[in-house]
């Protein structure tokens, strides 16, 4: 059964890849402007506008230009960024290690964090504690990202503390990674926005999976509550939450674009916004795809669990 609907899901998923790819085409052409004119700036000749047109094939119908990328795809070709002349997939994996260690330095912290204070809440229902979680919890889940970032800026970045850099710097030959100082705002940012939507839907299932029979029964026959806890209640609640953490994992991927635009980070957000100005179509287009692609494998591997953690849809006893 689960081997049946990876490949069900990977059929719909190279379908929603593709159109993806086609609207993110099309719809960068709407953009108001010439490329070329973007690019070379309001001083450049009409002479090298044709030229610069003619490499990117403007003057070729929309349609063909998006079937000749594609068809580079097959061929491991991503196209040739117009506003630096670098190939995408060049380009796109200078940036894509920056990003990935953002997001996986964030989910690492996040999804544990998140699932440890559901369960600590539904544990302590109904008591301050339990309330306070509650209610912090609603504030950060209605700040927008650019709002937390700012005010851990104003807080550890200002003449309040003073603690950490407010912009990563890099130097010319260096990683990102080589400075994880750096890091520390842009991460806790992404945790906090994340990790409040995964505690209060761990809370809910929680609260639902401990209320029900079988949990009283095993109470009832003395089994010790840690054990009735991680045994029995855990992995009935972790299904519904594995949707949630995909959901979660899924807009980080899209939402690191605000993260990384507001602390000038080096990643595929900061790349993004930037092909936007210049209408680089070739880079918005693989970022894109990039991002919808992480966005579809994290949902694929929440419904794996969600069947792996439901003994009846893992045995098929329900269709």
């Amino acid at each position: 059964m689960i081997l049946r609907l990876i490949v069900k899901r990977l059929g719909t998923s190279i379908i929603i890849l593709f159109v993806v790819s086609m609207l993110i085409f099309f719809a960068t052409l709407l953009l108001p402007g010439d490329p070329a004119q973007a690019i070379l700036g309001q001083q450049a000749t009409p002479e090298r506008i044709d030229a610069l047109r003619d490499q990117m094939n403007l003057d070729e119908p929309a349609w063909t230009r998006y079937f000749l990328w594609l068809g580079g795809i097959f061929h491991g070709d991503l196209g040739v960024s117009a506003s630096t002349g670098q190939p995408v997939a060049e380009l796109i994996g200078q940036r894509v290690g920056a990003s990935l260690v953002l997001m996986i330095a964030a989910a690492a912290i996040a999804i544990p964090l998140g699932i440890l204070v559901g369960i600590w809440s539904a544990l302590k229902r109904g008591r301050a504690t339990d309330s306070a979680v509650t209610a912090v919890s609603l504030v950060l889940a209605a700040l927008p990202e650019f709002v937390i970032g700012i005010a851990l800026v104003a807080i550890f970045s200002t003449t309040v503390f003073s603690l950490l850099p407010a912009v990563t710097m890099q130097p010319p030959g260096s990683k990102v990674w080589d400075f994880p100082e750096q890091l520390i705002l842009p991460v806790a940012v992404l945790v906090l926005v994340v990790s409040p939507y995964i505690a209060r839907m761990m809370r809910a299932t929680m609260v639902e999976v401990l209320d029900s029979g079988y949990v009283e029964m095993a109470r009832l026959k003395g089994v010790p509550e840690r054990r009735v806890v991680m045994r029995h209640a855990l992995p009935r609640a972790i299904g519904p939450v594995a949707q949630v953490v995909a959901i979660q994992l899924a807009w980080m991927a899209g939402g690191v674009v605000v993260v990384e635009f507001l602390f000038r980070y080096p990643g595929l957000g900061q790349a993004l916004i930037d092909a936007v100005n210049y209408r680089d179509v070739m880079v918005v287009v693989a970022i894109t795809v990039i991002i919808a692609a992480v966005y579809i494998v994290v949902n694929l591997l929440a419904d794996i669990v969600g069947i792996l953690s439901n003994p009846k849809l893992r045995t098929g006893g329900e269709k």
